[in-house]
């Protein structure tokens, strides 16, 4: 529950008040570990991270000057994949900071970086795969790169990313 009101905190003030960045910087917000958001070991739950995460690409959206077109467009996201490496845990009442940032594209999907960070060190880095959609269809990538007024090519995938990619191909052929 209390996510929703972090949601809401989000939309009404934050986003409302976020620096612009470039398409390809990195986002950075902080939260705190509250009692809801831990399990019975005492740090925050694993299902809490991919919540977070949701938030801290929002919040990109917005700092990369991409709400207005998605509000006014209807474009929303979808993610497709996802995968987390946890490194050490989150006390009760820490704060804690997500660096988000996109590290490439494809024809059909972009990437994601989250990495959780506090004073004691790196907790969390997880990619993310999806698109955008609109009415049941997909946003073609060149249309958000447009709408976010960049112009320059996709960065060099990062190394883990592209056999990431390359497993998520091998799962699916060998699943079909």
């Amino acid at each position: 529950m209390n996510l929703y009101f972090r949601f809401i905190w989000l939309f009404l003030w934050r986003i409302g008040h976020c620096k612009k960045i470039g398409f390809i910087d990195s986002s950075r917000i902080n939260y705190r570990v509250l009692p809801l958001d831990c399990d019975i070991n005492l740090h925050l739950t694993n299902s809490r991270y991919p919540a977070f995460f949701d938030l801290a690409r929002t919040y990109l959206i917005a700092e990369i000057g991409l709400m207005k077109p998605f509000l006014k467009n209807k474009w929303f996201p979808i993610v497709n994949a996802a995968e987390f490496t946890y490194i050490r845990d989150i006390k009760p009442f820490e704060k804690f900071t997500i660096e988000t940032k996109i590290v490439g594209w494809d024809e059909k999907y972009f990437y994601i970086e989250h990495r959780i960070l506090t004073e004691r060190g790196l907790h969390c880095i997880a990619h993310v795969r999806g698109v955008f959609m609109c009415r049941g269809k997909q946003v073609p990538i060149e249309t958000l790169i447009t709408a976010a007024g960049y112009t320059n090519g996709a960065p060099e995938m990062p190394a883990e990313v592209i056999k990431w990619k390359q497993f998520l191909q091998l799962k699916k052929q060998r699943n079909i």
